[in-house]
């Protein structure tokens, strides 16, 4: 028996079943939430500010955040080990800031997915096509 074979198969397996369950997503968000652990207070609540001002763009399993949350975190940290202010990297519109963070990789809130879903239906129905 190729052992080999068998433990790329059951780590194949295991990976899938992790994106299945979300299991790796859980294992990324504590990660994230131990290195945001160690900034500084000010930080620390505009991290909170973000992952929640960030969530309404997701998909339905939020992976499409994964790279765009580690980003936001890295500036974070890099910003206050520089020992700049929350204000003088985020602003003061933190929902702004978000917005700009996120349509720069073209993410749609959930009310955009429902909308566009909503205008395809009543064309189709009234015999149009909109694309």
């Amino acid at each position: 028996m190729d052992w080999q074979a068998l433990n790329l198969k059951e780590e194949t397996t295991m990976n899938f079943l992790d994106k299945i369950t979300g299991n790796d997503m859980k294992k990324e968000m504590k990660d994230f939430e131990a290195r945001a652990k160690v900034l500084p207070d000010e930080y620390q609540v505009a991290w909170k500010e973000i992952t929640s001002n960030l969530w309404i763009y997701s998909d339905f399993t939020g992976r499409n955040l994964m790279p765009i949350l580690d980003s936001a975190l890295e500036l974070l940290e890099v910003t206050s080990a520089d020992g700049q202010s929350v204000e003088e990297v985020l602003g003061e519109d933190m929902k702004g800031f978000c917005a700009a963070l996120v349509g720069d990789e073209g993410a749609k809130t959930y009310r955009d997915k429902w909308r566009n879903q909503l205008n395809k239906n009543i064309a189709r129905k009234l015999g149009g096509d909109l694309k």
